[in-house]
């Protein structure tokens, strides 16, 4: 009998172990042929997500690449950027739709430019 139990915990921790491990699993955007600009599309998710408080990446911030206020700030941070918001790292205390990371992965992938 407790070699059973010893299994089924053993199971149900593998279980929610792998389950927890796909949630962070980096996805690859599922569309970037769309035409992604600056301006209407990932500026509006770093102001909503990111450059929220001095405790994220607003005004007066040094967390991570520090401010993300201006195309430069957010150009200059594009890499770490990337990285944190398709492993899902980013932003804290809530979670981007898989549209809204390809949005910014995508506009990473295709030169981040100011458009």
């Amino acid at each position: 009998m407790k070699t059973i139990i010893t299994v089924v915990i053993c199971v149900f921790l593998l279980v929610v172990a792998c389950s927890k491990s796909n949630n962070d699993a980096v996805t690859p955007p599922a569309n970037c042929s769309t035409t992604i600009t600056y301006a209407a599309n990932v500026s509006p998710l770093i102001q909503s997500f990111c450059a929220t408080n001095s405790g994220c990446h607003g005004s007066g911030s040094f967390n991570g690449p520090g401010e993300l206020l201006t195309y430069q700030q957010v150009f200059s941070a594009r890499s770490s950027i990337r990285s944190a918001v398709s492993s899902g790292r980013m932003p804290l205390n809530t979670t981007l739709s898989s549209e809204q990371k390809s949005t910014i992965t995508c506009w990473v992938d295709n030169g981040a430019i100011n458009n």
